[in-house]
């Protein structure tokens, strides 16, 4: 018979909900019995309590948009060989592929298992994954992390996108005893040929699989878009040998594009957002579409900020990402949720935030059911976090956001150092 273990602290916090002082959770088999003031647990239950006093326990984060394979990027770009200094988005890609180009097979395992320590250790207990080689799936299985794997899928020429997006669906379609689920990742509007958005309209839909695309990330994207210039067209084309296929531009926004195609659902994760428009707007949210903010990659590219108050005024569900260590310094949602804080100070609240990294990332990967929010039935995922006041309601959360400090992570109820 499996032991009930009560998890105790000063506060227990929750989005969309005052915190509760003296809060506790009833876990047993990995899974949430029961929450409430511990003294409540207590008259209900005789288990074994794990206090933590000036500290609180939150969800365990939800990390809607990542690339863990990208991990050990920042090493990778020290020894190589290629002069790293991108001024202009397509200049980082270019130089992301390069870089990536003199990588062996057996460099990403260790990438990815990095990656994962990296989610856990900083509170992190869900992701959504773009997986781009479908043989690593196994080494997120393997792991701990809830969420969904968004198996990639690009290209311009009509053999090679086949091939991607037969073997996207047979592995998205494994059955795994796993809490991670899966889904397809159209890369971007630019990356696949316009011809071949229909049938990954039509596979999704068959096979009931969830989409993530990155959308409307960079200026350089809408120009590309719209007219079929800029220096997509001058530089990144004709870098990866993609000249002839740069066809006749879309006259309208990657919005429209995507949407004329189908692929904008509640199921869809719209990632960036950056350069949408009030037009666009209206579109992601007649839809139900999700958007996956990463605010410190888009700074640290350049490519601008999201307009964070338009898209809350029109009341698109908004989530929170990392993206990778390729345009990003951390992996961990605490500081991309600090940033977001001060980026955004007139447009997002702790609560705004707190939301957007627990039940908004779980709703955006559809995994509300099983993560998101410390609740009856949901699977055991918290982190304990310390330099909490006590006795002052309306200050702990405002506190806990901007000057917490994990301690502890459990993943299903058990201590993540223990699960390692």
């Amino acid at each position: 018979m499996s032991e009930n273990i009560i998890y105790a602290a000063s506060w227990l916090i929750n989005p969309d909900a005052p915190p509760v002082a003296g809060g506790a959770l009833l876990v047993c088999d990995g899974t949430i019995v029961e929450t409430g003031p511990l003294d409540a647990l207590r008259r209900t239950s005789s288990a074994t309590v794990l206090n933590f006093p000036d500290c609180a326990i939150l969800p365990g984060f939800v990390n809607a948009h990542t690339h863990l394979e990208l991990t050990h990027f920042p090493s990778w770009r020290l020894r190589s060989a290629v002069d790293y200094n991108p001024r202009r988005f397509t200049d980082w890609i270019i130089q992301l592929i390069k870089i990536s180009r003199g990588l062996t097979a057996a460099e990403y395992p260790p990438s990815i298992r990095e990656g994962v320590r990296m989610c856990l250790e900083s509170g992190t207990t869900a992701i959504g994954e773009i997986v781009t080689n479908p043989s690593h799936a196994g080494l997120y299985y393997d792991s701990s992390l809830a969420g969904r794997l968004y198996f990639e899928l690009l290209g311009q020429e009509a053999g090679h996108f086949k091939g991607k997006l037969t073997a996207a669906t047979t592995a998205a379609l494994q059955d795994e005893a796993s809490p991670l689920l899966t889904g397809l990742s159209p890369h971007s509007p630019y990356t696949i040929g316009q011809e071949y958005l229909a049938a990954i309209h039509d596979t999704a839909a068959a096979h009931v699989l969830p989409l993530s695309i990155h959308l409307s990330e960079s200026q350089s994207e809408t120009d590309f878009i719209f007219d079929g210039g800029g220096d997509l067209a001058t530089d990144f084309y004709p870098f990866v040998g993609w000249e002839r296929f740069r066809g006749r531009p879309a006259r309208c926004s990657s919005t429209e594009l995507l949407d004329r195609n189908g692929l904008l659902t509640p199921t869809t994760v719209a990632v960036h957002c950056v350069h949408v428009s009030l037009a666009d707007a209206h579109i992601l949210k007649t839809r139900g579409t999700s958007v996956a903010l990463c605010p410190r990659s888009n700074d640290l590219l350049d490519v601008g900020r999201a307009p964070v108050a338009l898209l809350k005024k029109v009341g698109i569900p908004l989530a929170l990402g990392t993206d990778s260590l390729a345009s990003n310094n951390s992996l961990s949602l605490w500081d991309e949720l600090r940033f977001a804080l001060e980026t955004f100070s007139a447009d997002l609240s702790e609560e705004d935030v707190l939301r957007m990294v627990t039940t908004g990332g779980a709703a955006a990967l559809g995994i509300s059911a099983s993560c998101g929010i410390l609740a009856t039935g949901r699977r055991a995922d918290f982190q304990v976090v310390g330099s909490c006041p006590t006795g002052n309601t309306a200050a702990v959360l405002k506190q806990v956001m901007r000057e917490g400090v994990v301690q502890e992570v459990f993943v299903g109820g058990v201590p993540y150092s223990a699960g390692m």
